[in-house]
């Protein structure tokens, strides 16, 4: 499997949040070529703000592995300055990310937290799957604003 497989199943968790009426972002941690967490945002359902995709899966996958040591994070929208903090403070190795968040992004976009800012540096990629990924969030958006 590649990084483009790994991200069809982030895709796969952020179609399952379009269905669940939350912002459509997934997320997966693979270590050793099999998936230790998957999940999607949860923010809405959970009235918690802090349960992106990516805060749920570093947390089961730390509290299942420990570290953190030989993973990568697959995310369908590239991750905010809290999501990025966490990365950097769990030192998670490797971050691929769908859509480019020129918004909000903390991995390239607004500024690149995990690039020598704090003594870690993640490597990243970016745009994998993009117009997919991009695709699912703008449309959830266009569709909230009709409303």
């Amino acid at each position: 499997m590649n990084d483009w497989d790994w991200m069809q199943a982030a895709l796969d968790e952020a179609k399952t949040a379009l269905c669940e009426n939350e912002v459509p972002v997934g997320a997966v941690i693979v270590k050793n070529g099999a998936i230790v967490s998957s999940a999607h945002n949860r923010c809405e359902l959970n009235h918690d703000p802090l349960l992106h995709a990516e805060m749920i899966v570093l947390k089961d996958a730390y509290a299942k592995l420990g570290s953190l040591n030989g993973c990568t994070l697959y995310v369908t929208l590239e991750p905010c300055a809290m999501c990025a903090g966490a990365m950097l403070h769990l030192k998670l190795p490797r971050l691929v990310f769908g859509a480019f968040d020129p918004d909000c992004g903390c991995c390239g976009s607004r500024i690149d937290l995990g690039d020598h800012w704090f003594g870690h540096d993640i490597e990243t990629i970016g745009g994998i799957c993009e117009d997919e990924c991009r695709t699912l969030i703008t449309s959830f958006f266009s569709q909230l604003r009709h409303k």
